[in-house]
């Protein structure tokens, strides 16, 4: 089974190139991982990908277990021609008491339970048979004498009258089955009459004159080891199931559909079985209420991030198998022991180089490419606050294998993610928020890397809107920083009532929509800090 190795929502560079270096190291090292994101990709991050060519990760809706990942019975199938008797003994090896239906190209057509079938042999009709010569035969458990005909149709009789009274009482058609043992002078009246079947019962042989005039008349035959009251019953069962399905249109679960979604279906509807199909409503199994908790949970690594409310939707229902950080701790438990990696560094990269070094895979260019931009964009070129020695020691050592020069690449990098032109105000401030917990209450802070301020001011009074709108319920402050890398400052809005607060969170004399503070670039050890010793006094 795959993990999934993935960031925080709303992507950063960090988030999305931590992913893919350790996905690529865990490969090399044997596993089965594939890096993922839980959003779109910014400006910056698709420059990097572009400049060393690498592909971006597919998105990762959710981690909510699914019907695909819990064990149904993908042998309980039936073909709607299959006979009634093979079925029955399928859905007993299966242990199951219902069985979905499917046509020649494996789409659902019905689905049929054990009741039904109980139904057809106590109240069903004991003669007509319609179906085929090969379901024929293996109900009866025979083998094939003469087959002129693959469609069988007619009524079936086992002969309990004597051979003279049989002659004169009953007048055989092309309409009739006849089960029968050694009774010669009734099977030579079957045949001169061209029955549709005979079905010779305890493995008696038919003389050479019988044969012959049964290939002439175009006689249907099979020899059994059964009685002919054995035989009889198993004829009928010989019919096709499709011919007792009541329901054709039973209630479905899609392959693709939540587990949680189907617990409440199974509540509400009160079935027992389920058939499991995919899009084009092709038939993959079965699904019993009672095996619903017997499933595979996806297994996950996580990177930058550690807390429930920035990772994936329905994260509680995956298997976190590692966590590689370089935050304060948040909120996640898991069941048992994992592996935890956390550093006081700038950059989760740095972390991961190091996990390279210490199991000594080789780095290639575009992984040391990567990693080297994530610590860059993390660190802003090293004018952050949450930057390390071992961050910048680290990038020395990547920027070589990558090829590039340091300030001159971190320049184009910081160039392509700061134009914001044409993005909405509501998906600016989304495309970097973090939401963070203060008892049962909330703070958000979004952060964007610009140098086009100029772009925000304009239509400042849009930005206050959105900010106001989200700071709503449990929210006590909703803020937007606007850092710009070069001037190594950011600018800050925020929702309408918290004034104040930005005010004593930053010690501010004049504060206003758009102020700018100087030295202020990191949310984590900087802007976090600030509104949080703020805001635990009011809550």
């Amino acid at each position: 089974m795959q993990t999934f190795i993935f960031g925080h929502r709303n992507p950063d560079t960090d988030s999305v190139c931590a992913s893919i270096a350790l996905s690529y190291l865990l490969n090399e090292l044997g596993e089965n991982t594939v890096p993922k994101v839980l959003g779109h990709l910014n400006h910056e991050s698709k420059f990097v990908m572009d400049y060393f060519h690498v592909k971006e990760p597919d998105y990762l809706n959710d981690t909510k277990v699914r019907i695909k990942d819990i064990k149904y019975n993908k042998k309980a199938i039936a073909h709607e021609d299959d006979s009634i008797y093979e079925v029955f003994n399928h859905m007993q090896k299966e242990g199951i008491t219902a069985v979905p239906l499917v046509n020649q190209d494996k789409k659902l057509t019905g689905l049929v339970t054990l009741k039904e079938i109980a139904k057809f042999l106590i109240s069903g009709d004991k003669q007509h048979v319609d179906t085929s010569y090969e379901n024929i035969l293996l109900s009866v458990n025979g083998k094939s004498v003469k087959r002129f005909d693959e469609h069988i149709k007619g009524n079936a009789m086992v002969v309990s009258f004597q051979s003279k009274t049989f002659h004169e009482e009953v007048e055989l058609t092309n309409e009739h089955i006849l089960v029968v043992g050694d009774r010669y002078k009734i099977l030579d009246y079957a045949i001169d009459s061209k029955v549709k079947l005979i079905i010779l019962t305890g493995n008696h042989v038919l003389p050479t004159k019988l044969l012959e005039k049964a290939e002439q008349n175009k006689v249907n035959i099979i020899a059994s080891e059964l009685t002919s009251l054995e035989a009889v019953n198993r004829v009928i069962l010989s019919n096709r199931i499709k011919q007792i399905n009541i329901n054709s249109k039973p209630v479905t679960v899609n392959n693709k559909d939540y587990r949680t979604d189907f617990l409440s279906l199974a509540n509400k509807v009160g079935h027992t079985n389920y058939p499991i199909v995919n899009n084009k409503n092709e038939c993959l199994g079965l699904l019993k209420v009672t095996n619903a908790d017997n499933y595979h949970k996806q297994k996950v690594i996580l990177v930058d991030h550690n807390s429930l409310s920035q990772s994936a939707i329905g994260i509680e229902e995956a298997e976190i198998t590692e966590i590689i950080d370089h935050h304060n701790l948040g909120a996640i438990g898991t069941n048992v022991p994992i592996n935890f990696r956390s550093m006081p560094v700038g950059c989760t990269c740095t972390i991961i180089y190091n996990m390279f070094v210490e199991r000594k895979v080789a780095i290639p260019r575009d992984m040391a490419g990567i990693m080297l931009s994530a610590i860059l964009s993390d660190t802003l070129i090293f004018k952050s606050p949450t930057t390390t020695e071992e961050d910048i020691f680290v990038a020395s050592k990547l920027a070589k294998i990558a090829r590039v020069d340091i300030d001159s690449y971190g320049y184009q990098m910081f160039k392509a993610a700061s134009s914001i032109k044409g993005i909405a105000a509501n998906d600016l401030i989304n495309q970097d928020f973090k939401s963070y917990s203060i008892g049962n209450r909330m703070l958000g802070i979004s952060q964007v890397m610009t140098m086009d301020f100029q772009e925000i001011e304009a239509n400042i009074h849009e930005y206050i809107e959105k900010l106001d709108e989200l700071c709503t319920g449990n929210y006590l402050c909703c803020t937007l920083f606007i850092t710009d890398v070069y001037q190594n400052g950011s600018y800050v809005l925020y929702n309408t009532n918290a004034e104040d607060i930005i005010e004593d969170a930053f010690d501010l004399k004049d504060v206003y929509e758009g102020v700018y503070i100087a030295d202020l670039v990191s949310r984590k050890k900087q802007m976090l800090p600030a509104l949080l010793e703020v805001l635990q006094k009011r809550v």
